[in-house]
């Protein structure tokens, strides 16, 4: 593949949990010769395999990753960091290749990549500690509860499971007195390469079969005693996150494992649901059946400038 001029291109796979973006990505990196970033933040944890569905080592051999495994679950770790990172790693790309491709379905870190992050201020360190106390007083639905008062715009977008977002968003809303949406201004950031985004979708019927098949080969391959080895670490957020939370829930006594199981499928579709809602907002994305593998690529093909 030449370009046709000097300037470079970002292949952007996204999608719903379990749509196949992962073999998507490795198709398209093979067709064009190119590596892979991943975007998916619940797989830059080495630790953490099973759970999170991280590309098998047969997938890794076909294409050469980026962001898989590179963390440990007790690193400190931010999107500002992964944006300075990623455009790092593709500089380094660019140099010998004319495209790369960026695959995941953490919306925030492909958002950073492709348009930058937004300024936002950090609190007090005592406002910081004391939201933290009172999460772990009262736990997540204290969040949730604040988050709705402050900014209700915000909360009808984040992930409502994940505690880390919903703290920072009440930071700043705290600090300037502002909604934190309103200060999310999305102004992008200029880049230095095309960018073609690529959304791979199913309808919910195949996708939540699809959901419910992953979650049973999850548990068949070793999920409960990945989650149980990591037991003692469940208060880091790497683990406060679908298929490991609710089995902590029984590990705890608190709920049966048939339950837990139950519980992780229900999860795991209601966080399909936010990512579609999420990437629907995004006007840049070209939409196809998760199967157009030839379809893809063509249009990739006429597409790249």
């Amino acid at each position: 593949m030449i370009n046709k001029t000097d300037k470079k291109t970002l292949i952007v796979i996204v999608g719903p949990t379990a749509v196949g973006k992962t073999a998507m990505a490795i198709e398209i990196a093979r067709y064009f010769q190119t590596e892979i970033l991943s975007a998916d933040s619940r797989q830059f944890y080495k630790e953490l395999h099973i759970g999170v569905a991280s590309p098998t080592d047969d997938e890794l051999k076909l294409a050469k990753h980026h962001f898989i495994g590179n963390l440990s679950i007790s690193d400190n770790y931010n999107v500002s960091m992964y944006e300075t990172e990623a455009l790092l790693c593709l500089d380094q790309i660019f140099r010998n290749k004319n495209t790369a491709v960026l695959v995941g379905g953490s919306g925030l870190y492909i958002n950073a990549v492709c348009k930058g992050i937004d300024e936002l201020p950090d609190p007090e360190e005592s406002l910081r500690e004391e939201i933290k106390e009172n999460f772990e007083k009262q736990g997540i639905e204290y969040l949730r509860n604040q988050l709705k008062i402050l900014d209700p715009e915000y909360y009808n977008q984040v992930d409502l499971a994940n505690p880390k977002r919903l703290m920072r968003a009440i930071e700043v809303c705290l600090t300037t007195g502002k909604t934190y949406s309103s200060l999310r201004v999305n102004q992008q950031k200029p880049r230095n390469f095309n960018i073609i985004k690529i959304g791979l979708n199913l309808t919910r019927e195949i996708l939540y079969v699809r959901i419910n098949k992953r979650v049973d080969n999850m548990l068949e391959e070793g999920l409960l005693a990945e989650a149980e080895s990591f037991f003692s670490y469940r208060q880091l957020n790497a683990l406060n996150t679908v298929g490991y939370k609710e089995l902590y829930e029984y590990m705890d006594a608190k709920v049966s494992l048939e339950f837990a199981i139950e519980k992780i499928k229900i999860n795991s579709r209601r966080y399909a649901k936010r990512q579609l809602t999420w990437f629907n907002r995004d006007e840049e994305i070209n939409w196809f059946e998760a199967t157009e593998k030839n379809k893809i690529i063509d249009f990739i093909e006429a597409s790249i400038i």
